[in-house]
């Protein structure tokens, strides 16, 4: 696959399956392309239960980019305390939080205006 080929879509879908495969809790993406003021087209959002799993979940979201996308992350912030890890995909931001920091930001009120999907 060409890095011409990789689209949005799929870098969300990867991100996601990245997310999952370290049981990340309450995944949700918004799509961000329709709203004003948006700097990037997509957040993949999600809480872990402890600094370790946001650590792992962080390394497997990279992972599964780096091998399916052949995407890496043009930057990688948060690694000091492990309560927020962003990613940074220029057209997919992952954050991944505990879940009081989570609930702290509150992502979803704040970007209420993008269309958000719930992943299982």
């Amino acid at each position: 696959m060409t890095k011409k080929e990789v689209t949005i879509e799929m870098m969300v879908e990867v991100a996601v399956k990245g997310l999952q495969e370290k049981k990340g809790i309450d995944i949700v993406s918004i799509d961000l392309r329709g709203v004003s003021g948006a700097f990037t087209d997509f957040f993949v959002i999600c809480h872990g239960g402890s600094g370790r799993q946001i650590d792992a979940l962080a390394d497997s979201v990279e992972n599964e980019m780096r091998l399916a996308l052949k995407e890496k992350a043009a930057i990688r912030e948060g690694n000091d305390v492990s309560e927020w890890i962003l990613l940074d995909y220029y057209n997919v931001i992952v954050h991944i939080f505990t879940e009081s920091k989570r609930n702290f930001y509150h992502l979803e009120d704040l970007w209420g205006d993008g269309k958000i999907k719930r992943h299982e």
